[in-house]
């Protein structure tokens, strides 16, 4: 089963969730990766949902962001709460983004894509798209759930059952922890490291580097900031469990 965010209930309560690990442990490296490069002005946001991180990113930046979507409820609701002069919506059919040419943007990334992708030639589909519209030497950065930290439970989300050993490609549950409502249940699916690595490889990327961070990568003061920001410290085992996994890679 896959979980559908064309489905207007699900896309609202996914908007509800509060994603300060995604942003802590996730989203911080891959900005990291476009703003230490001062020649990146054009980002492809594949799968950018209701739009948090493609905001984020145009608002802290000088970035265009291109940001697309096959969910058109994910879409309306990134259009009406993060318009932004710097982000271009888009909604996409059969993982293809044929609005864009050849070699044509500067950098891209998924977050949270390839877990809600149900089998391995479409991830592979889709990055060949988004190798074909990336210029040469550009970065290419994936963020999704640790598939070894499965079943832990951290502050705000748990990706399936304590002690179960996934199969690849099997399916998964995911609880997302909502302040003042009931969690909201995701099916999605489990994809070993290697398939990322093995797949990236055959569509043609380089100097694959592989990141797990946890709250001890984080500097104190920058912690300190994030807990003030969200008035949040409940954090769990994310201080010694990497939540989740990020590639950045090469053109």
């Amino acid at each position: 089963m896959k979980t559908s965010f064309k489905e207007g209930t699900i896309a609202k309560k996914f908007e509800a969730y509060n994603d300060i690990l995604e942003q802590t442990l996730g989203f911080r490296f891959v900005f990291e990766t476009f703003l230490s490069n001062p020649n990146i002005k054009s980002i492809l946001d594949y799968g950018c949902g209701p739009g948090k991180v493609a905001y984020r990113l145009a608002k802290g930046t000088n970035l265009k962001i291109i940001a697309v979507d096959e969910s058109e409820e994910m879409l309306n609701i990134a259009c009406e709460k993060r318009n932004h002069p710097k982000v271009d919506y888009h909604l996409i059919q059969n993982d293809s983004l044929s609005f864009l040419e050849d070699n044509s943007v500067d950098g891209a990334m998924t977050c949270y894509v390839f877990i809600n992708t149900e089998n391995k030639d479409r991830i592979q589909r889709i990055m060949k798209e988004i190798y074909r519209v990336l210029k040469p030497s550009s970065p290419y950065v994936i963020l999704d759930t640790n598939p070894d930290s499965t079943g832990i439970e951290f502050s705000t989300f748990r990706n399936g059952l304590p002690g179960k050993k996934y199969a690849k490609g099997e399916a998964r549950q995911e609880w997302l922890h909502i302040e003042n409502q009931g969690d909201l249940i995701l099916h999605d699916f489990h994809w070993p490291k290697s398939m990322y690595l093995e797949l990236l490889k055959e569509v043609g990327f380089r100097e694959i580097e592989q990141l797990e961070p946890t709250l001890r990568d984080i500097p104190n003061e920058e912690l300190k900031r994030i807990q003030q920001e969200h008035n949040f410290n409940q954090w769990k085992n994310e201080w010694d469990y990497p939540p989740f996994v990020i590639y950045r890679s090469i053109k």
